[in-house]
């Protein structure tokens, strides 16, 4: 998984800010499913492009999607705060977000990598 931290990631406020902004586009055109169920679901289904997954979720929570995504291969980007992600989405807290629309995940991946040194590989994990 990638990390999407102030502290020590490559991630600027502004990239973060930018990833945070489609998500909230997708949350508005319905292009995401919100929280570890619907994600774990719709993985399930094959139907998420991209999962950003809150690294301050409890174990039990990452443990519900994280397997399923790997068992899958779908991308995952580790973000640092579930208040920061459930705020793109209008709720206070959620512990992953999926992208189920190609297009939106493009956009996403290329912010991600983008603000990644080249030859990072780490920035986005299946």
């Amino acid at each position: 998984m990638s990390e999407a931290d102030g502290g020590s990631s490559p991630l600027t406020d502004t990239v973060r800010r930018k990833v945070l902004g489609l998500v909230g586009l997708g949350a508005r055109g319905r292009l995401v499913v919100v929280g570890a169920e619907q994600v774990r679901l719709a993985a399930q289904k094959g139907s998420v492009q991209l999962v950003l997954v809150a690294r301050d979720v409890s174990r039990h929570s990452l443990d519900k999607v994280v397997p399923v995504l790997r068992a899958r291969g779908v991308e995952m980007v580790e973000w640092p705060s579930a208040a920061e992600l459930g705020g793109a989405v209008g709720r206070d807290i959620t512990a992953a977000i999926g992208i189920v629309d190609q297009a939106l995940a493009r956009g996403i991946r290329g912010a991600v990598a983008g603000a990644a040194p080249a030859g990072d590989a780490t920035r986005v994990s299946r």
